[in-house]
This record gives structure tokens, C-alpha cells and sequence, in this order.
């Protein structure tokens, strides 16, 4: 397995300059930097370039993550706005390419963070994210870069809450670069077990996301990470374990992930960094050792 953390731990806002933070985690001991996709698309070829070159200098991989825009919806009814988010993503993919990103997760199949003040027929939304998720890949696998759909908790959006659902949606959309991302911080919430939900994804398992109940980095909560190690021991998972603590209140991300209190203990950078690199020996410790 390759171990990971997400940029948005240190930041308020999801466009940022990512260069930074290639050195940060490659001394924090990490190996994958996961950036923002949203960041990704709005980057020149040269900018991107340079990204790319700066991950290599420090031997880190780099991977994206994306909530697609509300305007961007590829699981819309309204055609244009399905094409919209096709369009998109395909621009994004050739963004990724040039920066050296072969892996997009998030949810690429709807859009997020989701909207209940409107009426949606789920059964529909479905049709139509399989659909666009198909010719979203057919495009990806020209870069080689596999799509990880996120499985997230209901109140945060209706299309993929657990791992069965996610796996059949995966199975209905029939693309071999198409698999599931699973994220502990929504399966503490919707699946009866850790070890049952892993299982279930299996072989469809793409990216995993880690963090507490409470959105502290791991370790610092009750999320059950023996059971969680054993499972991926047991898929036989080697792919990138990527953690996504939210500690700090403020800014789009704040709001986006409803940080409504700040939750690193008033933690100033250096603190963040000492406890982010304390929960990746902590999480190395229990995954590596089964």
C-alpha cells in the first residue's frame, strides 16, 4: 500500500498552490499527495508541468479528487448540463495527464455537495450517471487513468451511500478503469461493519480515504483501524490509503465539509505537521503489520 494525505488537512480554500506541499509530505513520510481537481483544472500546461516535475524531484505520486459543481452534473436530466459536465471532465483528464495523475476520485458520477431542497427521482439520476460515467472513462482510458467513485453518507448526497450500492453501480456501468472509493469517515455511518463493506467492494476497490468519526486524522477517535487493516489484507488492497482529516473551521472547505469549530486544538502548522506524521506511523503500524 502506498500511504497518503489530502492538501485541504493545512488549507481553507480548494484552489491553492500545490508545489508546496510535494516537499511538505514527502518529510512528513508519505507517498502520495492527493490535490484538488478543481486546482488541476484551472492550471496552465506549464504550471502543470512544473507540478509534475516537483512530485518526481521528492518521489511522490500524486493523485486528484473532484465533487463535480451543481452546474456540472453528469446525472442531470437537463441534457445540456450533462454535456456540460462531460466536457469538463474531459478537460480535467487532459490536465491529469500532463501532470502525471493516472486516478480521479470523488464523485465524478453526480455532483457534490448535493442539493435537498430540490426534487430528484434517484432511479433517474442513475440512468443517467451510468451513462456519462461510461463515455467519461472511454476518455480516461486513452490517459490510462481509472475513475474512483466515492461512496459518501446520505446527508451528503443520495446516488452511492454504501459499498453494495457502489459496487453494483460499478459492475452496471461494465469499464474496467471504473472502480469504487471507499472512505471511513462515511462508513462509519452507513455500513454495519468495516470488515463486510471491504469485503463486498473487493476486487472493484480503487482508493481508500481514512479518517476519524470526528474528522481528526486517524488515531484520534473510535473508527475501529484493526479491523479496517485486516479487511484490506484480506481484498489483498495495495493500492493508495489516503488519509482526509478536516480539523480546521473557515473558508469553502470549512464550509463545504461543515467544520463549524476548530477542531486541531487552535494547532499551528507545525503542530498539524507533528500530528499528521504521529497518525501515519500510527496507521503504518496497524496495516502494515497483519
Amino acid at each position: 500500500m502506498k500511504f497518503g494525505t489530502y492538501f485541504a488537512y493545512w488549507e481553507s480554500e480548494w484552489d491553492t498552490d500545490y508545489l508546496q506541499y510535494c516537499k511538505k509530505v514527502s518529510s512528513l513520510g508519505f507517498d502520495v499527495l492527493e490535490v484538488g481537481g478543481a486546482g488541476i483544472y484551472s492550471m496552465t500546461e506549464e504550471e502543470l508541468r512544473e507540478l509534475r516535475q516537483e512530485a518526481e524531484k521528492y518521489e511522490i505520486k500524486l493523485t486528484a479528487c473532484i465533487g463535480l459543481s451543481k452546474d456540472c452534473d453528469v446525472s442531470s436530466v437537463d441534457a445540456d448540463v450533462r454535456a456540460k459536465g462531460i466536457a469538463f471532465m474531459k478537460r480535467l483528464l487532459d490536465h491529469m495527464h500532463i501532470a502525471g495523475i493516472d486516478r480521479l476520485s470523488g464523485i465524478t458520477h453526480s455532483y457534490w455537495p448535493f442539493d435537498y431542497t430540490q426534487e430528484f427521482d434517484k432511479a433517474v439520476m442513475r440512468r443517467f450517471a451510468v451513462q456519462s460515467v461510461r463515455e467519461i472513462a472511454d476518455y480516461a482510458a486513452g490517459y490510462g487513468i481509472t475513475l474512483n467513485l466515492e461512496v459518501v453518507n446520505r446527508f451528503e448526497h443520495p446516488l452511492l451511500n454504501c459499498a453494495a450500492e457502489a459496487v453494483s453501480f460499478v459492475k452496471e456501468i461494465d469499464k474496467p478503469n471504473v472502480k469504487i472509493l471507499l472512505d471511513t469517515f462515511h462508513m462509519n455511518i452507513e455500513e454495519d461493519t468495516f470488515r463486510d463493506a471491504f469485503l463486498c467492494a473487493g476486487s472493484y476497490l480503487g482508493h481508500v480515504h481514512i479518517g476519524e468519526a470526528n474528522r481528526k486524522v486517524p488515531g484520534k477517535g473510535h473508527i475501529a483501524w484493526d479491523e479496517i487493516g485486516q479487511a484490506l489484507h484480506e481484498i489483498g488492497y495495495e493500492e493508495c490509503v489516503v488519509m482526509e482529516p478536516f480539523v480546521k473551521e473557515g473558508g469553502i472547505v470549512g464550509r463545504d465539509i461543515h467544520v463549524w469549530r476548530d477542531l486541531s486544538g487552535n494547532a499551528d502548522e507545525k503542530k498539524l505537521d507533528e500530528d499528521i506524521a504521529e497518525s501515519l506511523v500510527f496507521v503504518k503500524k496497524v496495516f502494515e503489520n497483519k
